[in-house]
């Protein structure tokens, strides 16, 4: 098969005058120009916004032979030529307080080689007033805005407060002139990962409409099931054959990998196309869109916000919550959202209460395994040896040595933890039998500082009590009065009932009896 994946490429036309395979979004596109002016859209990286910035430059620019073929090619008659205005701040580093000002003033540059300049213009955003106001003037037609990852300077400076003050100011006035000089715009897109409302361009721009949960553009990025069905169909059937797998079996894999986003209420499931595209041209099931970015701040924002982590498969979020992230420090899950880690699982209408979970495995697993290292303790120092160590001797039925090996995950608990013990307790039993599950079969329960677990392997049960500031023998006491084993009474499998207790002095496991 000779079929090219545009991995990495977000430019329309290499895509279509190199051969690259292109899902064909253009009637989704031809709805947007034409039904409105002003838009933002927020989706997480590498979900193709990029290539959407680049596909409207594209059409606004009456490029039409890129389009045979398409479904925009039959509904576009006219095909006017804009002027386009297309500024990406993801090709940049913002570190001082000048990266900012060299990009824009780049773009600047650029544009006034093309559409000239005056004295008067001595600011950024004069600049960009008087570059819309001729390049209308001059080409007879209003002007098309693009900007690619809008909030790029603001996401890299969280933790420095005053260059991201400098920036928001900066930006609120280079961004409020597409309200001041609407009269000489045809169409603006915002694209980013998140809403800074700060900034002040949602406020300013009070026409702009965000149509980031909108169900009529829920799959204007990313890929739908019909689209990886239709388009797909040959490259399901050798990915299958590469991997010994039926192409059903091929299906429901790539549906449990990379399938899952909900980007609104009627939105339906969206794959990741990243890891699609890498999955096909490599012919492996891979964790790849989880590779390309390390999600270090996030976690330091749930230890910050001392978020209980047990949280993250059944999340809530009210609907006017999700689009910002202005109070991402005491509550971390709309960045969560935005970022990708979490997706809509449902809607509660009474309340307006979307409930969140992982949207698939690729997630679920690539980001439990980045926590472990986060909130353990590993000896070795290799969370991958820890894993795999304590997997296998929870099916070899070894429980001295998953529970000598479950007490070392607690050792050298940071002393700005003790005030929540309790709660990084639970997180790390969280993280370790989340991982189990992926591996064999687990059910978890807390409540009232205490656990309560049922693993289940080829050939062993185990049913396991944990106490925090009791006994063990309370523990193994509780799993027989309230009869925990019952239901497995019948198995064929060797069953084991463990109680354990955690100490608050020690801040560790003092003490585990087993029962068989």
């Amino acid at each position: 098969m000779n079929k090219l994946y545009p991995i990495g490429i977000q430019s329309f036309e290499e895509i279509r005058k190199g051969g690259y395979h292109y899902v064909d979004k253009t009637r989704l596109i031809y709805q947007l120009v034409k039904t409105g002016k002003y838009y933002f859209l927020s989706r997480p990286r590498r979900f193709g916004k990029s290539l959407l910035v680049s596909t409207l430059e594209a059409y606004f620019k009456g490029k039409k032979e890129l389009f045979t073929g398409l479904a925009i090619d039959t509904l576009e008659q006219e095909w006017t030529e804009y002027p386009v205005l297309h500024l990406d701040l993801n090709a940049q580093k913002y570190e001082t307080p000048d990266s900012l000002e060299n990009i824009l003033n780049d773009a600047l540059n650029r544009w006034e080689k093309l559409y000239g300049t005056a004295p008067s213009e001595t600011s950024l955003s004069l600049r960009f007033k008087g570059v819309i106001q001729r390049a209308a003037q001059l080409t007879g037609h209003n002007v098309v805005v693009l900007v690619d990852e809008y909030d790029k300077p603001l996401l890299q400076t969280i933790n420095n407060e005053p260059l991201q003050d400098d920036f928001r100011s900066t930006l609120k006035a280079f961004y409020g002139v597409l309200k001041s000089y609407d009269k000489y715009i045809r169409f603006a897109l915002l694209t980013g990962v998140t809403k800074f409302s700060k900034v002040n361009v949602f406020s300013d721009l009070n026409n702009l409409t965000d149509i980031s949960i909108d169900h009529r553009y829920a799959d204007i990025c990313g890929i739908t099931e019909a689209e990886l069905f239709h388009d797909f169909e040959e490259d399901i059937r050798m990915l299958g054959e590469a991997n010994q797998l039926t192409p059903e079996e091929t299906r429901n894999k790539l549906k449990d990998w990379y399938d899952g986003y909900h980007f609104g209420i009627e939105c339906p499931d969206m794959y990741n196309p990243f890891s699609l595209l890498n999955t096909f041209a490599r012919m492996r099931f891979g964790n790849y869109w989880f590779d390309t970015g390390t999600p270090t701040f996030l976690v330091e924002l749930l230890k910050e916000s001392r978020y209980d982590l047990n949280r993250l498969t059944n999340e809530m979020a009210m609907a006017d919550s999700l689009g910002g992230i202005d109070t991402m420090r005491r509550d971390p899950v709309p960045i969560l959202y935005q970022s990708g880690y979490l997706t809509v699982k449902g809607y509660d209408d009474e309340f307006q209460v979307y409930y969140l979970g992982f949207p698939n495995k690729e997630v679920e697993e690539s980001f439990t395994k980045f926590l472990l290292p986060c909130y353990a303790n590993l000896d070795s120092g290799n969370p991958a040896f820890e894993l795999t160590s304590f997997v296998r001797d929870v099916r070899q039925g070894n429980i001295d040595a998953f529970m000598t090996r479950l007490k070392s995950f607690f050792a050298d608990t940071p002393y700005e933890l003790i005030r929540d013990l309790e709660l990084h307790y639970q997180n790390v039993m969280f993280i370790v039998f989340k991982l189990l599950g992926f591996y064999t079969q687990v059910e978890y329960h807390t409540a009232n500082g205490r656990i309560d677990l049922v693993a289940k392997t080829d050939r062993y049960i185990y049913v396991m009590e944990f106490k925090l500031e009791g006994t063990a023998e309370e523990a193994l006491q509780q799993i027989e009065d309230k009869q925990y084993a019952k239901p497995f009474e019948t198995d064929p499998r060797k069953l084991y009932k463990i109680g354990v207790n955690f100490c608050n002095q020690t801040r560790n496991i003092e003490k585990w009896l087993v029962k068989e």
